[in-house]
């Protein structure tokens, strides 16, 4: 399982003018292409009027990248908005920049700088998330242990899901795979090889925005 990877946050939209253009561009994370397509069929019925519906995404499991210039100079629209994505290292992500034409005709390089910034705003607002492979677990200490184990799991990256106070405490949380080994090393340390990390599986967890 790799380590990490890079999508968005949520749905987002910006737009901007450009020689009398409006761009309007949207970024959604998505899982799947029909998903993705799905998102680009809804944007075309709302914004039927527009004269482009240019989009472009990338899958992460099925390892699918597509786009579509929709009308535009060939390589002058849907290529860039890839390139964005691309360049960014971002998956699992759909990008439409939707054109209402202005009267004033834009050349090749026009056309790819008003694209790419179309996509750029729209993942900009949509927010750039890690999500980073996970040992997901518990362990089970005694309430004189609690105080030494729990500001362990934030010292070695690791998100505390639950909390369970009973004649034991136990604390069910997440951290990253690769810190795995160093915190049950510690974890050994501070209560003289009593305690272990009860590890249940690995999932993929949210850990932080960029940018």
């Amino acid at each position: 399982m790799e380590a990490a990877y890079l999508t968005v946050a949520a749905e987002g939209s910006d737009e901007f003018t450009e020689q009398r253009s409006r761009f309007i561009g949207f970024a959604k994370p998505v899982k799947t292409e029909e998903e993705a397509l799905a998102f680009v069929a809804a944007l075309k019925k709302q914004y039927w009027d527009a004269k482009h519906h240019v989009y472009a995404y990338v899958l992460r499991d099925s390892r699918i990248s597509r786009s579509t210039d929709d009308g535009e100079p060939q390589g002058t629209a849907g290529v860039p908005v890839l390139d964005v994505l691309q360049k960014q290292g971002i998956t699992d992500c759909v990008v439409v920049v939707i054109r209402y034409f202005g009267g004033i005709l834009l050349g090749a390089g026009s056309l790819v700088r008003a694209y790419s910034k179309g996509a750029s705003i729209a993942v900009r607002a949509a927010g750039v998330l890690e999500r980073r492979s996970c040992s997901v677990g518990s362990v089970r200490c005694e309430y004189g242990e609690y105080g030494r184990v729990q500001p362990l799991v934030a010292e070695f990256g690791g998100v505390i899901d639950d909390s369970e106070f009973a004649e034991d405490v136990t604390l069910r949380f997440h951290l990253p795979c690769e810190r795995e080994e160093a915190f049950q090393a510690q974890l050994t340390e501070i209560t003289a090889g009593q305690r272990f990390f009860d590890k249940e599986g690995e999932e993929f967890f949210d850990f932080a925005k960029k940018g």
